[in-house]
């Protein structure tokens, strides 16, 4: 408070140009005491060391490397991911049978030794699917992925749905026939997923909804 009181008494004395270069460098001082607190922070800041941690509370590279489920034992696995080869499949006559179904389409197939020769309700699938190559590509897939292109004849029949449901009817029943016939080309399959039926279907019309989901436009009046 006297340092306070003894300052404003030298401020009254002077003029008023000489205070304000006196208040002026009182304000540089002050900003370069603070310049200077804050460099000796930051180098203390620098210069301090980091307590090394424990052993015992680091954990070695083979504990951040291992996996969570890489202690269970064999019992407790996961079984889906292991890919089952299921016994072979065939009729009195020597075929393989497979069903497969997409949206509203039915298929069946039968398998047997050939040449390559696919039939589709009696027709050369080339005929059958006569409106795309992705119809074509779809049903011979399954041939293709597992390397018997020129080795099973195929006869199919196809009921209901439009040519897309019925082409990935007919790959699925070509592929769960190929899986009959020859159980170890499952791994083939499985990998290219055509062993799985697709579920996803139209959903139906809804009472006050143009669609599904869709609704009509709103008016204000």
């Amino acid at each position: 408070e006297g340092a306070a009181a003894s300052l404003l008494k030298s401020l009254e004395s002077l003029s008023t140009g000489d205070a304000k270069q006196l208040v002026a460098h009182l304000i540089a001082q002050k900003k370069g005491e603070k310049e200077e607190e804050k460099a000796a922070l930051a180098s203390a800041a620098a210069s301090y060391l980091v307590p090394p941690i424990p052993d015992d509370l680091m954990p070695s590279v083979e504990e951040l490397l291992q996996g969570e489920g890489d202690e269970e034992d064999e019992d407790s696995r996961n079984k889906n991911a292991e890919v089952r080869i299921l016994p072979r499949q065939l009729n009195k006559f020597g075929h393989a049978y497979g069903l497969g179904k997409r949206k509203a389409a039915v298929a069946r197939a039968w398998l047997k030794p050939g040449t390559g020769q696919i039939t589709v309700n009696n027709l050369p699938a080339s005929d059958y699917f006569a409106g795309g190559v992705s119809e074509m590509y779809k049903v011979s897939k399954p041939l293709a992925v597992t390397g018997t292109l020129d080795k099973f004849d195929v006869h199919c029949t196809v009921r209901g749905g439009g040519t897309t449901g019925q082409a990935d009817a007919v790959s699925l029943a070509i592929s769960r026939a190929i899986q009959h016939f020859d159980p170890p080309k499952r791994v083939a399959l499985k990998v290219y997923d055509l062993l799985t039926r697709d579920s996803r279907e139209v959903e139906r019309k809804k009472p006050g909804r143009a669609k599904a989901r869709k609704a009509f436009q709103w008016v204000k009046r």
